[in-house]
């Protein structure tokens, strides 16, 4: 006897009513699936037959959910997901010889680029596809096999396999460096142009916290500049448009090769500023092992930082 086909409601009812549901609205769940509204509508009401309940209150100016239709739609939401995420997980399945590391903009190309070539003279073997985000790794729902992040950012039920030391200090170009009219200190440092990063969730250091920790309780002044993202902030401080925090990993190439300098010589040192991830299931593969390996040996190497598991 198949139990699911008599357990299961419509199967085509649930994705209409999982965006009308997500979207409380039935033109917009039209809109947002190519339907027109009066099929969405026909095949939320087929659902409720089906269940013997009311998912929505239809009033003159919209619908709404009922109690029942808000915790069913949660169920519904979480069921569609997790079917999405394993059938993209199917399709992008890396054949052997091939290793994903989702990977933080910033440090894609500040740190790990660099450093790429070696990896591949280690393992020519081995293609390592990289992919980037700004976003945090549990917000990345395609294909990966290694993670790397700052640590705090959310990361889900992926599993952590060892973290790294970095530290932070105050960044600017050498033209707005030269421009000031007197000393930059880490007194006067909130009087400044600060560049600031603002997250979504708060995952990030930033300038009030990263003062505290150095002593400096003054307020930041408002007179900076607010980015989302912090390859902008980075990009702005290249550009003098003020000053911001660095990580030593992604910005010391940057003062080295003279594009920034560091205006004061105060340094945050963090212990485990870095989490590398590797994907929640996944099962252990020659590919992953030589990655986490190297990346933990780069870790180490990098000017005496430490990973620790």
């Amino acid at each position: 006897m198949n139990r699911l086909g008599k357990a299961l409601p419509p199967l085509a009812s649930l994705m209409p009513f999982e965006a009308a549901a997500r979207l409380e609205s039935f033109s917009r769940a039209a809109e947002e699936l190519h339907l027109t509204q009066a099929a969405v509508s026909r095949q939320i009401r087929a659902l409720e037959e089906n269940l013997g309940v009311s998912l929505f209150e239809r009033r003159n100016r919209g619908v709404f959910l009922t109690a029942a239709g808000r915790e069913f739609g949660r169920t519904v939401s979480t069921a569609l997901e997790s079917v999405s995420t394993h059938a993209n997980t199917l399709r992008e399945e890396v054949h052997d010889g091939v290793v994903v590391l989702f990977c933080q903009l910033c440090e894609a190309f500040y740190w790990v680029m660099p450093r790429l070539a070696a990896f591949n003279r280690q393992h020519p073997e081995i293609e390592v596809r990289l992919v980037t985000s700004t976003r945090p790794v549990v917000e990345h729902h395609d294909y990966f096999d290694v993670a790397l992040q700052t640590s705090g950012r959310p990361s889900g039920s992926h599993a952590l396999s060892f973290t790294a030391s970095d530290e932070i200090f105050p960044i600017c170009s050498p033209d707005y460096f030269a421009a000031q009219q007197r000393p930059i200190t880490l007194a006067n440092l909130a009087e400044h142009r600060l560049l600031h990063h603002r997250a979504d969730a708060p995952d990030w250091f930033e300038w009030d916290s990263w003062l505290r920790a150095m002593g400096n309780f003054m307020p930041t002044q408002g007179n900076g500049m607010i980015f989302d993202s912090y390859p902008l902030v980075l990009q702005s401080a290249l550009a003098g448009h003020g000053i911001a925090l660095g990580w030593r990993r992604t910005a010391e190439r940057l003062v080295q090769n003279g594009q920034l300098v560091r205006p004061v010589d105060a340094s945050l040192p963090l212990s485990d500023a870095l989490s590398v991830y590797t994907r929640q299931g996944a099962q252990s593969r020659v590919e992953t092992l030589a990655l986490l390996d190297w990346l933990q040996h780069e870790f180490h190497a990098d000017h005496g930082g430490e990973a620790a598991f």
